[in-house]
């Protein structure tokens, strides 16, 4: 591609298993080779993988060499404990953070926790540590699957946005229209921040259709008919992954995407791949 190098940036999951984590660094080491603007590390329900993640975001921070930005996430949270990580990883040097709402856990109700939405995360923030850290919040171009509908949905960005975020990072997707009308609604509400299309590779359908009905992003009938039609030839599966996505990021791109986030699920090849044919 011609055009100048968009930014990119690589999201892990913590993993459970000291085996997991090497190879989740092991990821990391190679992805930085090709200069990430930064890496982002999701946090799970509730805060239930806390330690794992602060471990995580501090040593691929520190130890990687890349700026790595934890997930923060309200539900479940008192505002006591926000702030005091808020505060760690501030006197760590960490300076962006993920604020998200986070994930109901099982048997929770929406009064779980002291913050209810996501903008009331940001806010907090921005209280509490000022301009410290670059805040990126979720966007859903094609709406929160717990969303009552795409109005609220966009409602709800917009007041994430003018809380005081700096960015957004999308969930998934596979349709660029739905990201391009996305971002055309909310300019016309007067949010102005970057929104970075999230980019998930194919590499396996049925973990990939299973996870894609739950998560609400639209895999194509099309997609689904080609994919079932490889049944169990992975490379298959992965040529063709490798193609579609390269030729979405291409479009992206070309439509003014101010860069790309790769759900990498801890493993490198699959966006590298798609990573060195948009540098071809």
């Amino acid at each position: 591609m011609s055009q100048k190098r968009p930014n990119v940036s690589f999201e892990f999951f913590p993993t459970k298993t000291d085996a997991g984590h090497e190879k989740l660094l092991n990821t990391a080491r190679e992805l930085a080779g090709y200069n990430p603007d930064f890496f982002s590390c999701t946090y799970g329900a509730g805060g239930s993988t806390r330690d794992r993640t602060l471990n995580t975001v501090m040593q691929l921070d520190s130890e990687v060499k890349v700026p790595t930005a934890p997930h923060l996430s309200c539900v479940g949270d008192s505002k006591a404990e926000l702030v005091e990580l808020l505060n760690l990883y501030k006197s760590k040097g960490i300076n962006r953070i993920v604020a998200l709402r986070g994930d109901l856990p099982s048997g929770m109700g929406m009064s779980s926790g002291e913050l209810r939405h996501a903008n009331d995360l940001v806010e907090l923030i921005r209280a509490e540590t000022g301009d410290h850290f670059h805040i990126e919040v979720a966007a859903y171009p094609e709406m929160h699957p717990q969303a009552r509908n795409f109005e609220d949905d966009i409602a709800n960005f917009v007041r994430k946005a003018k809380a005081g975020a700096d960015s957004a990072i999308t969930q998934y997707f596979f349709n660029a229209d739905c990201y391009f009308y996305f971002v055309e609604r909310v300019r016309k509400l007067g949010v102005d921040i970057p929104v970075i299309p999230g980019i998930m590779p194919i590499t396996n359908y049925s973990k990939l259709a299973r996870f894609s009905d739950a998560c609400g992003a639209e895999l194509p009938r099309w997609v689904r008919k080609q994919l079932e039609a490889y049944g169990d030839d992975t490379q298959s599966i992965q040529r063709f992954g490798e193609e579609m996505i390269t030729g979405l990021c291409e479009r992206l791109i070309e439509g003014g995407a101010p860069g790309l986030h790769f759900y990498t699920l801890n493993q490198a090849a699959p966006s590298l791949a798609v990573w060195k044919n948009l540098q071809g």
